[in-house]
């Protein structure tokens, strides 16, 4: 018998922030994170210490769910952003550079953190009324009538993942796509709770980005189909292809010994009354004049050969992932789950059924009535630009439908960030001495959060830098400009820019830039930052308002949960 050990004592860590390891951790994920934000981010090879696949990323949601990290205060933080990430699918680096950027920036402060925290929370409730006002000079209204607005937001998160390794006109195509795709989803007939559709993406790896194109419902991949050949489908009086779709294994092994005993007479084959029951089916199938059958797991060959001897099209393995998808499609949710009862309102309908072939590959096309489910044909050169195309794309359509429940943009390219800045600091310079007495703090401890609250956020757009070159923001709109690395020195900050960050502003004007350094004693904007006189210009850079409002909440409220840390327990054994 083996000698046990003794439990260790659980390991109490005291006032964690304080330890050299948690702040080069912390440090190091900053780094990490700050290195691959925006279009010029460099990109990430991740791979675990036992081999495997090598993902090459510049995107939070790969980024984040294959760092493994033993801190927990570190594990607290990417929890917290992967959690944002499952909700809103975007801004998952705004957020967890934020929140490096609040808890490196407050707990420097010789402020109690609950004092901190208090402030902050303020600070939060400023920053939100603002951009949640029709006056905000960083937001922009999305019209869907017009698709202006939706291509800039479209085209700003394919061209922030430098991964996906497209061109100008590869951007354009694809922009062109997604929002195809995502008309598809629309339902054409509006209802009290209308649903939005979905796009499936189909892969095909190791082709040119141009040869990527959207088709109304659904694409099966069939190898077994014979090109050349008519398909010859059997359809319903109204014109209209029935279909059965099968949830349940249709392969004759329905039994499971962990279920019970089946008692079985002498004589009797059990997989014999297995198939004779699964051809029983088929009978019902084709007196029931079904003309397509999808079954999610295997189906006996014997009963696929029997139903395409009877002129069904039988195709198996579908998989669960398009099965509510195809349940959307043909009218039939949920998909039948018994061999046992077939009643005859278990069937859908399609409009239609064709072959289609892309590259190498044969696909059934299924084709519905009423489109809301659509098949985004997805290539690229590699397989490692595809995944990262992949994850771009899903990002963008969710996206598109977050921005439809609430038709609204945030300005990107870092004007966001420095405009909430300035408006912060004018703001906190010019509230009343309620505040603080409400807030139970003086004007002195209020200064210093708001300080630091507005160096975080600045620090993000300093992240979309990564060439050393000179980044400012002007004094009348509180917006972002980047100087280009190397640039000759000049009397005017306007011969050497053209646009500010998100390409609202031009240098037309004197706007009296200033150096963004991040430090503290950064001058305060003479008055409350201006709106934009014209807010629409040609490439806008966009963001998604729901994302960015929700990472704005996450970091602050994560950042604070960290710097309450008083103790980690840690169990030993």
């Amino acid at each position: 018998m083996s000698r046990l050990e003794a439990k260790k004592p659980p390991l109490f860590i005291s006032e964690p922030l304080t330890r050299d390891a948690v702040s080069q951790s912390l440090s190091l994920l900053s780094g990490i994170l700050k290195s691959s934000y925006g279009p010029a981010g460099r990109l990430k090879q991740l791979h675990n210490g036992m081999g495997g696949c090598v993902c090459t990323t510049s995107q939070s949601s790969a980024l984040l769910g294959r760092l493994s990290t033993s801190q927990p205060v570190l594990r607290v933080l990417t929890a917290s952003v992967q959690n944002h990430l499952s909700r809103f699918s975007d801004c998952g680096l705004f957020t967890a550079i934020l929140c490096c950027g609040f808890i490196e920036n407050f707990r420097s402060l010789n402020v109690a953190p609950f004092t901190i925290i208090k402030i902050s929370k303020h600070l939060l409730s400023l920053c939100m009324d603002h951009l949640k006002s029709e006056a905000c000079g960083c937001r922009v209204s999305v019209d869907f009538s017009s698709v202006e607005t939706l291509v800039c937001l479209v085209r700003s998160i394919l061209t922030s993942k430098p991964a996906c390794m497209l061109n100008k006109t590869e951007v354009d195509h694809l922009t062109t796509l997604i929002l195809k795709a995502f008309i598809f989803t629309v339902p054409c007939h509006v209802e009290t709770n209308a649903v939005l559709g979905k796009c499936v993406i189909v892969p095909l790896k190791g082709r040119r980005v141009a040869d990527s194109t959207v088709l109304p419902g659904l694409l099966i991949e069939a190898p077994e189909i014979q090109l050349g050949k008519p398909l010859a489908v059997k359809r319903t009086g109204s014109n209209l292809i029935k279909v059965a779709l099968f949830s349940v294994s249709m392969s004759g092994d329905g039994f499971n010994p962990e279920e019970g005993t089946i008692a079985v007479h002498h004589g009797v084959s059990l997989e014999m009354s297995e198939l004779n029951q699964l051809l029983n089916v088929g009978k019902q199938l084709v007196k029931d004049e079904v003309g397509l059958v999808m079954c999610q797991r295997v189906m006996h060959p014997s009963l696929k050969q029997f139903l395409k001897e009877n002129g069904v099209i039988a195709v198996d393995r579908a998989g669960l992932s398009l099965m509510e998808p195809l349940g959307r499609m043909t009218g039939k949710e949920p998909p039948v789950a018994s061999i046992h009862s077939l009643s005859p309102g278990c069937y859908g309908s399609l409009k239609d059924l064709c072959i289609e072939s892309f590259a190498s590959k044969h696909f059934l096309h299924l084709i519905p009535e009423d489109t809301v489910i659509c098949s985004l044909i997805l290539c690229n050169r590699s397989e490692t630009a595809w995944d990262e195309l992949k994850r771009v794309c899903e990002t963008a359509e969710h996206v598109l439908q977050l921005t439809m429940k609430e038709p609204l943009a945030l300005l990107g390219g870092g004007c966001t960030e420095t405009h909430l800045a300035s408006y912060i600091r004018y703001k906190s310079s010019s509230l009343p001495a309620s505040t603080f007495k409400d807030l139970d703090c003086s004007q002195t401890q209020y200064q210093l959060v708001a300080d630091g609250f507005c160096r975080s956020l600045e620090s993000v757009a300093r992240s979309l830098s990564h060439d050393d070159g000179e980044i400012l923001t002007d004094m009348v709109y509180g917006h972002c400009w980047f100087v280009p690395s190397g640039s000759p020195c000049v009397s005017k900050w306007s011969d050497l820019i053209s646009k500010c960050g998100c390409g609202m502003n031009g240098n037309t004007e004197d706007l009296s830039w200033r150096f963004l350094q991040g430090h503290s004693g950064s001058p305060v904007v003479q008055g409350c930052p201006k709106e934009p006189s014209v807010k629409s210009a040609d490439l806008l850079t966009l963001d998604c308002f729901a994302a960015k409002c929700s990472g704005l909440q996450v970091a602050l409220e994560t950042a604070n949960l960290i710097l309450d840390l008083s103790y980690v327990i840690e169990d030993q054994n």
